[in-house]
């Protein structure tokens, strides 16, 4: 626009600091009015068609050229016809107007949550379960909103949401909100990923005390802190200092390693509900509570995507019917 703008004054005597641009001093309502006096050919007509007087569209035109120093329209004794100056003004006018048209729609509709962005941070994959059903329906719902998705640790996506750099994150548990909103949203049972070979394969559940002696593989990232922690907390109830080993992997990654032998696992239940070649899952028969999921952002965030998100979230998780959602 700066390009389009200097060009039409290439003619007119520099102006110093003192004088406004040119562009300040022109009232958007002429530019509409010479747009349809260019469409019309007739000031007469232009006038009708905008329920304006002819004076005043008239006024405005004559007005406007004395501003930009040229003539627009030819003034004939039936109607009008565009210069070429006014021919190549004009041009780039409808060029600008269709642009600001286009600008406040997007606007209006970011505003309203109907387009822009949302991002969400995660704890683990979306592989199925509640957040899967959860973004799948939120794109039917608005599909101009752009959802952008990452993954990491969850005190990083926490930070994130803090600085703005994210617009929600899910994370595991019920973390201290501060100067954020959380709010619990659905519970899945906690599963130990077992090798097919395993003497404990062949059980319907298992329990802490027959995991004592194994060796669990936990990821660095994600979730894996977590599960790291949670595992150290429940084998100290056995008086069991746990081995575990992490890995700087993908979750897809660990659980192969779990299928080759390397031992075993934690995951959650709808982690589990997609297959994986060589390794089964298993309920943890006294872990005292399912895993808790929450919703965390900052209150001071008033994107409109983002409420209808929490709105859908709030209301999927009142109705959740599914077997592993609880």
């Amino acid at each position: 626009m700066r390009r389009r703008v200097s060009s039409l004054v290439q003619s007119r005597p520099p102006r110093t600091l003192a004088q406004p641009a040119l562009g300040s001093r022109i009232p958007l309502v002429s530019l509409i009015q010479a747009l349809s006096v260019a469409e019309h050919l007739n000031f007469r007509h232009a006038a009708s068609a905008l329920g304006v007087s002819q004076s005043s569209v008239s006024m405005r035109i004559i007005q406007l050229e004395q501003d930009l120093g040229i003539l627009l329209f030819e003034r004939r004794h039936r109607g009008v016809r565009l210069t070429e100056a006014g021919q190549h003004f004009l041009d780039h006018v409808a060029t600008g107007m269709e642009h600001l048209e286009h600008a406040v729609r997007t606007a209006g509709a970011i505003a309203r949550g109907e387009q822009g962005r949302l991002r969400v941070g995660l704890y683990s994959s979306i592989l199925a379960g509640f957040i899967a059903e959860l973004l799948g329906q939120f794109r039917e719902l608005h599909p101009a909103v752009d959802l952008q998705i990452s993954e990491g640790r969850a005190r990083d996506t926490i930070r994130e949401v803090r600085e703005a750099r994210l617009d929600v994150a899910f994370v595991v548990g019920v973390p201290p909100a501060g100067d954020c909103q959380s709010k619990p949203l659905w519970t899945e049972v906690l599963l130990v990923a077992l090798p097919e070979r395993h003497p404990l394969a062949g059980a319907e559940s298992v329990m802490w005390s027959e995991l004592a002696s194994e060796n669990f593989l936990t990821r660095s990232g994600a979730a894996g802190p977590q599960v790291h922690d949670h595992i150290v907390l429940r084998l100290a109830e056995h008086r069991i200092q746990p081995r575990i080993q992490r890995f700087e992997v993908e979750r897809d990654t660990l659980t192969s390693m779990v299928s080759q032998g390397y031992r075993i696992t934690l995951t959650s239940e709808a982690a589990a509900q997609a297959p994986f070649p060589g390794v089964v899952f298993r309920p943890i028969l006294d872990e005292p509570e399912p895993i808790t999921f929450s919703a965390l952002w900052s209150p001071h965030n008033r994107s409109q995507a983002l409420l209808h998100l929490l709105a859908l979230a709030q209301r999927k998780s009142e109705g959740a019917k599914s077997p592993g959602i609880r």
